[in-house]
């Protein structure tokens, strides 16, 4: 955009009609209210069309106005001569250069054409008949313009695309698994039916996550809490239930009712009874890490050389391992041992937290109060099943302290061909501190009791599947 002065005013009567500048659509660029762009209210003194020594040049005044400059782009759009240049006076001395091209405006109709900026696309004009008068008056008023512009101004937002496959590939330690953890509790059915609804409250709820939560953590399990939510879902519901729960509100001051209810209802548009039941999601995270271990397996191998239990809430863990005598076992090789022994001196439980790819952890509490969970005897089974296949075993387990190995990295321990022995595992701090425990955490059992660990059950709740009573010793696996 050039800028220039001329030495003769060239101010016309007041009330003289000119084709003045209409802004269609601001620019990208900070300079759009910096002077150099034109302007509504600018007043057009030239208009050259075409390049080169035969180019057309008309100058004001433009018998017509801006009727007679429709035809004339029409014209030269047909023609394929669209390059164009405008000058424009701004007050009495001030003028501007516009090189810009001539382009269909669609949103004015037919043969109805713009002028679209070669320096920013973004930026198109269009021209308008007004008396100087007018123009001055709006060139007068481009300080309060441009805060009504500001006014309206608003930012853009859009979609980009993302490589979700290679990130998930390259970022995650496991492709496609998540390390967030959580489990879903479900609103208990009431056996009074509590405010005439089958469910037990929220409070009730946020209770039950709290004590599985601080249960888990007093059993050894090497937990830490990270965040708790409401989920709403929905359920189709019928007889008391509905009767109890839908159209209950009858105003707004009735909405304080909602506060702490688990289930509350409303009829959809084709009279349908839809309950909306409010559970509770606890996200909580490992005390330390999910460490990958693998385990590898030789032809000579008749054991696995540990066992596997469940604890009351749900967590899959090594229950035993074999004595210190047998090096040769599995769980031995790969480790597995030492940090059982680990966990123990910690009072803390060595908790499996996936199989593989995939979570081994409890998700879900039912409202019947069962957590559902894994089970110990078809996981025995398919990890007997890796031992008669000689297929390695891929075990994540979760750690009670900011800790690693100062051996090989993880990447080479399970994808190295070198068997890791369990001579090579030494623990050191690592540089951030470990996790700290909150007032509202359960503190480590301490380490002169002899029974720090609660007997785990085989079944879960009333509701739950049974399980054989199958003894776990060294030989089950």
């Amino acid at each position: 955009m050039d800028r220039t002065h001329q030495s003769e005013s060239t101010t016309r009567p007041e009330n003289t009609v000119v084709l003045s500048i209409d802004c269609l659509k601001g620019s990208s660029k900070s300079e759009e209210w910096s002077g150099d762009m034109l302007q509504t209210g600018d007043i057009v003194e030239e208009i050259r069309i075409g390049s080169g020594p035969g180019s057309a040049i008309f100058k004001a005044p433009f018998k017509g106005g801006k009727a007679w400059l429709q035809k004339v782009l029409h014209n030269s759009y047909r023609n394929k001569e669209t390059s164009i240049v405008v000058r424009v006076r701004r007050g009495s001395e001030d003028l501007s250069d516009l090189s810009a091209c001539i382009v269909p405006n669609e949103s004015a109709g037919k043969r109805r054409y713009m002028l679209r900026s070669i320096d920013d696309p973004n930026y198109t004009v269009g021209f308008s008949d007004r008396t100087e008068s007018v123009c001055l008056g709006i060139q007068a008023s481009r300080g309060s313009r441009m805060v009504e512009a500001l006014g309206r101004a608003k930012l853009q937002d859009g979609y980009v695309s993302y490589p979700w496959e290679r990130r998930m590939q390259e970022a995650l330690p496991i492709s496609g698994s998540s390390n967030f953890l959580s489990i879903l509790f479900l609103p208990k059915a009431s056996v009074h039916e509590r405010a005439g609804s089958r469910y037990n409250d929220l409070e009730d709820t946020l209770a039950r996550a709290n004590a599985w939560l601080s249960c888990s953590q007093a059993n050894g399990v090497p937990i830490v809490f990270m965040n708790i939510q409401t989920e709403s879902l929905l359920t189709k519901i019928s007889g008391e239930t509905a009767s109890a729960t839908v159209n209950t509100m009858t105003s707004l001051s009735d909405l304080s009712n909602l506060a702490n209810v688990s289930l509350y209802g409303f009829e959809d548009y084709h009279g349908v009874d839809i309950g909306v039941a409010r559970a509770v999601r606890l996200w909580y995270a490992p005390l330390g890490v999910e460490l990958p271990l693998e385990i590898k397996l030789r032809d000579d191998d008749t054991k696995l050389g540990f066992s596997i239990s469940r604890t009351e809430e749900g967590f899959i863990y090594v229950s035993s391992v074999t004595d210190h005598e047998d090096e040769s076992a599995p769980a031995a090789r790969s480790g597995l041992s030492s940090l059982y022994r680990d966990a123990a001196k910690a009072s803390r439980r060595l908790v499996v937290s996936r199989v593989g790819s995939q979570k081994v952890l409890p998700w879900m509490v039912s409202s019947t109060g069962a957590i559902r969970c894994y089970d110990t005897v078809s996981l025995s089974q398919k990890l007997s099943l890796h031992r008669y296949a000689k297929v390695s075993i891929i075990l994540h387990v979760i750690l009670w302290d900011n800790a690693t190995f100062s051996s090989p990295p993880r990447s080479s321990m399970l994808f190295s061909n070198q068997t890791l022995d369990s001579s090579e595992f030494s623990w050191h701090r690592m540089a951030p501190p470990p996790r700290q425990v909150g007032d509202r955490q359960v503190m480590p059992l301490p380490d002169d009791e002899d029974d720090v660990f609660r007997l785990e059950r085989e079944n879960v709740g009333n509701a739950s599947f049974k399980f054989q009573e199958i003894p776990f010793t060294n030989e089950s696996l």
